[in-house]
C-alpha cells in the first residue's frame, strides 16, 4: 500500500452523511440552463455541492504526489520555507499552530500553499521561493491544475452573475487572474490521528469566494443549518468528484444570497481513521485590492436583500480582500508573537 491508499468510506449507516447536489461541470461550462439552476440551488441553500466531470481532475493525482513529496521532507527543511505568522499564506505550515476547540486542542494538519500569482508568473518569484519538489511539478502540474481551477471559477461565476442580476464580467473583475491575490493551491495531510483526537481542524468558513476541494477519505463535516447549529454531518468523497463551497467574501458581495456554510475536519470515520489523510484544495480570492461590500449598486436583488437582513454591517466589513484575510487568517493562531 502506499500513503494514499486506504480503505473505503463506510456504509454504516449510523455515520451521519449529508447528501449534496452534484452539478456536471461540462455541462454547466456548456451553458446548460438545468445545471446553472442546479449550482444556484446549491449555492443559496448550503453553499456546498459536488462538481463532476471537471477539468482538474486529471492534475489531482499528480498535485497529491508533490504534496507527498513536499510533506515527506524533514521539518528543519520545510520550515525554511515557513508561511510565518504576520498574514502571508505561500509556503509551509506545520501542524498544531490553530487552536480547534475552547479546550485549547490544537489541529492536526499540516499543509504546502503554492500561490496563484507564483505559479503563474514561474519562474518569477511574486510571493516567495517553494521547496524543490515544488519546483519540479511546477510546469507539467501545478500551474495547468490553477489554470483550470481558474477557468473553473469563471464558469461558476458567470452562472452567480447571471442569477444575482448582475452585468456580465463583475465578479470575474473583482477575481482578475491578471492581479494580484491570495488565491492558492494546497496540499493537506493530516496524520493518522492519535486515539483520543476529535478535531484535526476547528469549525470555519472559507475566507474566499470559491473553494475546490479533491480529498481522499472522510473527515470533513459541515454544520446542519436548519439544526439550529448543533448536528455536524460528513460529506462523503466520491472518486472523480471535487467538493465546491461558497466562501466568506461571496456571501458579503452577494448581501448574504449565497452562503458560505461552516465545516471542520475530524478524523475519517471506521478503518480510515487508521491512515493518513490527504486533500488538496484550490482557494479562489479576490484581487488583494478590492474593497468588500455588497454589491448593492450593480444588483436591485442584492439590494433588497440587503434590505431585509436582520444585520446590514456584515456586509460591509469597511476592509479590503487582502485585510480580510489576514484578519481571519489570524484566528485561533498560537504562534502570533513567535
Amino acid at each position: 500500500m502506499t500513503s494514499l491508499d486506504h480503505p473505503p468510506f463506510p456504509t454504516d449507516k449510523s455515520i451521519p452523511v449529508q447528501d449534496l447536489l452534484v452539478v456536471d461541470y461540462k455541462l454547466l461550462k456548456e451553458g446548460d440552463q438545468e445545471q446553472a439552476d442546479v449550482l444556484w440551488e446549491a449555492a443559496t441553500k448550503w453553499g456546498f455541492w459536488y462538481l463532476k466531470n471537471h477539468d482538474a481532475e486529471p492534475f489531482v493525482g499528480p498535485m497529491f504526489e508533490m504534496g507527498k513529496e513536499t510533506l515527506s521532507l524533514s521539518l528543519e527543511e520545510k520550515m525554511k520555507y515557513w508561511q510565518g505568522n504576520k498574514g502571508a499564506s505561500p509556503g509551509y505550515r506545520e501542524a498544531g499552530k490553530k487552536y480547534v476547540d475552547a479546550e485549547g486542542s490544537l489541529d492536526a494538519s499540516e499543509y504546502i500553499n503554492v500561490a496563484k500569482d507564483d505559479a503563474m508568473a514561474y519562474p518569477r518569484i511574486v510571493h516567495r521561493d517553494y521547496p524543490a519538489p515544488v519546483n519540479r511539478y511546477m510546469q507539467d502540474t501545478i500551474i495547468p491544475f490553477v489554470q483550470t481551477c481558474i477557468e473553473q471559477s469563471k464558469v461558476v461565476m458567470r452562472v452567480f452573475e447571471n442569477k444575482l442580476g448582475l452585468p456580465l464580467g463583475t465578479l470575474m473583475a473583482l477575481h482578475d487572474p491578471g492581479k494580484t491575490c491570495i488565491s492558492e493551491a494546497r496540499c493537506i495531510k493530516v496524520a493518522a490521528t492519535p486515539k483520543g483526537t476529535k478535531i484535526a481542524l476547528g469549525q470555519h468558513t472559507d475566507y474566499g469566494s470559491l473553494s475546490f476541494l479533491s480529498n481522499r477519505q472522510g473527515g470533513l463535516q459541515v454544520l446542519v443549518p436548519e439544526t439550529d447549529g448543533d448536528e455536524w454531518r460528513y460529506v462523503k468523497p466520491i472518486e472523480g468528484y471535487s467538493i465546491c463551497n461558497i466562501g466568506d467574501t461571496l456571501t458579503i458581495m452577494s448581501g448574504g444570497i449565497l452562503k458560505s456554510c461552516t465545516h471542520r475536519v475530524v478524523p475519517p470515520p471506521g478503518a480510515q481513521a487508521g491512515y493518513d489523510r490527504w486533500s488538496l484544495v484550490y482557494f479562489s480570492r479576490p484581487t488583494n485590492d478590492v474593497y468588500l461590500k455588497a454589491l448593492v449598486n450593480e444588483s436591485a436583488y442584492i439590494a433588497e436583500a440587503v434590505q431585509n437582513a436582520e444585520d446590514r454591517d456584515v456586509y460591509f466589513p469597511k476592509m479590503t480582500a487582502a485585510q480580510w484575510f489576514v484578519k481571519k487568517g489570524s484566528l485561533y493562531r498560537t504562534d502570533l508573537n513567535r
